[in-house]
């Protein structure tokens, strides 16, 4: 088994408001436990609003006010090096992009509309590699070429280039440093689903290639399928549960799991697919007990009253009271 790159335990970070002398809390992460491995790509899903990009924010320590870390430790462990986000921030200040990067959602978000693309490589890597001006653009034009880009894009504004070719653009400004870890925020958002295929057959290569470990975020159950090993699910700020990406798939043992995967289309399936009632819970004031059960079929009294922890099932861990009876639902 890989050693763990990433371990994050008990994680709290909530934004916290104060208002007109009203203090609201939303409780966005509320005590996430998970570890990653090296050379592994880890799956984060749930519907929008679930505390998704909170969480890989938090992870990443690119937090501002007001979203705060109240409880829990974020730590990686770069070539035997360990590195506590919230205890060491200088350090972690220089671990960014040379160990940890970012392959944010939006190309549009990262490569300045008005300035050539050539800027966004200087400006984010050039500081981190350590090399003279020449074998720095030596470097990237070759790893630009390895993910299929002809240098000459380089000379581009981002209004010239395509969709595809923007996104391919920020896996290469997040991967020429070769880093330890990425995170991913869907990066196949706004796609289509030929040129969706084409950067996760990228991402993989990469990956591959740099023996770097990866969050993938999306809410895409099928994205997910076809590039995570594992796979966490995300609800309502907690996470329910987690598995090898097959597994999870092949036989859900949360009931939330069990919708979002049954939700997929199927081909010569036509029958009808019912949604889940009502709506995600309000964080700054979630329901007692499992926040699923308001929606869950399979809510029993006790799920209104206690949290079901995070516990070890079959080949992963699943927090439900009534883990695996999703079948008979």
């Amino acid at each position: 088994m890989n050693a763990d790159v990433l371990k994050v335990e008990g994680l709290k970070a909530y934004y916290q408001m104060n208002y007109f002398g009203v203090r609201r809390e939303v409780r966005a992460v509320d005590d996430v436990s998970l570890t990653i491995r090296r050379n592994e790509i880890y799956g984060i899903a749930g519907e929008s609003s679930s505390g998704k990009s909170s969480l890989i924010k938090t992870i990443a320590g690119a937090i501002t006010p007001p979203l705060r870390v109240v409880d829990g430790s974020v730590k990686f462990d770069f070539d035997g090096r360990t590195l506590d986000v919230y205890a060491e921030p200088q350090a972690m200040k220089g671990a960014r992009w040379q160990n940890l990067s970012y392959i944010m959602q939006g190309s549009m978000n990262v490569l300045n509309p008005v300035r050539k693309v050539k800027h966004a490589f200087h400006d984010f890597a050039f500081k981190h590699m350590g090399l003279s001006e020449r074998d720095f653009w030596a470097k990237v034009e070759q790893h630009l070429q390895r993910i299929g880009l002809d240098p000459r894009v380089l000379e581009s504004y981002p209004h010239q280039l395509s969709g595809g070719m923007r996104q391919r653009l920020t896996i290469a400004l997040a991967t020429v440093c070769e880093p330890d870890f990425i995170i991913a925020d869907e990066p196949t958002t706004a796609l289509d689903v030929l040129v969706q295929q084409d950067v996760l057959a990228l991402i993989k290569d990469v990956q591959r290639r740099m023996g770097a470990s990866i969050i993938f975020v999306t809410h895409d159950m099928t994205v997910h399928a076809a590039i995570a090993d594992r796979i966490g699910i995300v609800y309502a700020g907690r996470l329910v549960e987690e598995g090898p990406t097959l597994d999870v798939f092949r036989r859900p043992q949360h009931p939330y799991t069990a919708h979002l995967i049954g939700s997929l289309p199927r081909i010569g399936d036509s029958r009808k697919r019912s949604a889940l009632p009502g709506k995600p819970p309000n964080l700054a004031d979630p329901p007692s007990g499992c926040r699923f059960h308001p929606r869950c079929p399979l809510a029993i009294d006790k799920c209104k009253t206690d949290n079901p922890a995070l516990l070890p099932r079959q080949t992963g861990r699943v927090a439900c009271w009534r883990a695996g009876e999703v079948e008979a639902a």
